[in-house]
């Protein structure tokens, strides 16, 4: 018989729902897995909510309080969904209960946050995954192999890009999202903690770096009630945005190669145009989400004029033979969180870390930490 794993979600946002979700469907993609997630109880503080998860999921109980599953001897692994002032609270207190931790990054509003997280589940011997999805992708996952094999020669320089129109609006509402003390460094920790990863996930670690930032839509309305997603709030009192909208940053590699990191959450036009492109001595790679399951290849030796073919990623690549049988069949978002729920919970029953851990959160968090004082300063930050 199965091993069940009773677990729980902490926020039930949009993130919380695509984690039950993907704990619903782990087993049908990964029928190997020894572990059976149970879902026991889900917490959110917005009234109702709760039930209407658990009656839609199938949760257990329901709570207003986190607290209630740190101590629910029941749980023996949690989702951390909840905004990003609580994730350093909440992580901390479940890895200290002895749960296993799936948490969204950027784990906290900075690198002291991420490492407190660290050090508890260290102290504690539980396993800690996080949720930097974008490297689940079985297309990353390829590039990374191509590019570790030299196919494309020495990597010479990287460009990696996250904008998006979600706060474009100027009548988006002054959530938390908005706030230095509750939603952290803004566009920084929303995306380009995953441009961070990416970039370590696919060239190794990063030296230094220098960085600009600005806020472009620098007041917003109040909401008159809670929220859910990128609300808005038409006609209510204004108040400041306190974190950043965009950031560029140059950065420069242990391996001696180049990048550029760019994010912006207020870009009009743009609908989550994620991707990097990759140059070598040889050739390139190139990675777009929205075309999620191709790789764009140039490979060989004329250098000059050589042209870029399409690959489809298949079963050969990463965890992609988990969900379809040939190539060029889609893969979406929420099957990368189903590959995440997956190396989680292997590493639940292993006892051995898979996917992206707290140490991965940790060097991002350092990361982003050095961009915010360099917009500060002007300077090169040593990592």
């Amino acid at each position: 018989m199965l091993d069940a794993l009773g677990v729980a979600v902490v926020g039930f946002g949009w993130m919380g729902r695509v984690h039950t979700q993907a704990y619903a469907r782990v087993r049908h993609h990964y029928p190997q897995l020894p572990l059976r997630p149970e879902l026991v109880t889900v917490a959110e503080e917005v009234p109702g909510r709760a039930e209407e998860a658990a009656e839609q999921f199938g949760f257990a109980s329901t709570t207003r309080d986190w607290r209630e599953v740190a101590a629910d001897p029941r749980v023996r692994a949690v989702s951390i969904t909840a905004p990003n002032f609580l994730h350093r609270e909440i992580g901390v207190a479940m890895a200290e209960a002895g749960k296993h931790l799936w948490i969204e990054k950027p784990v906290g509003l900075g690198a002291d946050d991420a490492r407190a997280v660290a050090d508890a589940v260290a102290k504690a011997g539980v396993q800690g995954t996080v949720g930097f999805n974008y490297r689940n992708a079985p297309a990353v996952e390829a590039a990374r192999e191509l590019i570790a094999s030299g196919e494309i020669g020495t990597v010479t320089h990287v460009r990696i890009r996250l904008f998006s129109d979600y706060a474009a609006h100027p009548e988006g509402a002054l959530t938390w999202r908005y706030e230095r003390e509750r939603g952290g460094s803004g566009v920084l920790g929303d995306l380009a903690s995953h441009g961070v990863d990416l970039a370590r996930f696919l060239l190794g670690d990063i030296a230094s770096l220098t960085a600009d930032t600005a806020v472009f839509l620098p007041e917003r309305a109040r909401p008159a009630g809670a929220t859910a997603g990128h609300s808005r709030a038409a006609g209510g009192e204004l108040g400041p945005v306190e974190n950043e909208d965009y950031v560029n940053c140059l950065l420069r590699f242990a391996s001696g190669a180049r990048g550029v990191l760019e994010a912006c959450r207020v870009s009009v036009g743009e609908q989550n145009n994620y991707g990097f492109e990759v140059h070598g001595t040889r050739g390139a790679v190139f990675w777009d989400f929205r075309r999620m399951n191709e790789l764009g290849v140039s490979r060989g030796t004329t250098y000059q004029d050589q042209p870029v073919s399409t690959v489809y990623v298949g079963p050969g690549h990463g965890e992609f033979g988990a969900f379809q049988p040939g190539a060029a069949n889609a893969m979406g978002y929420d099957d990368l969180k189903v590959i995440e729920a997956y190396r989680f919970l292997r590493s639940v029953a292993e006892g051995v870390p898979y996917g992206a851990t707290l140490a991965d959160a940790v060097h991002s968090a350092v990361a982003l930490d050095a961009m915010a004082r360099s917009a500060e300063s002007g300077a090169w930050m040593v990592l």
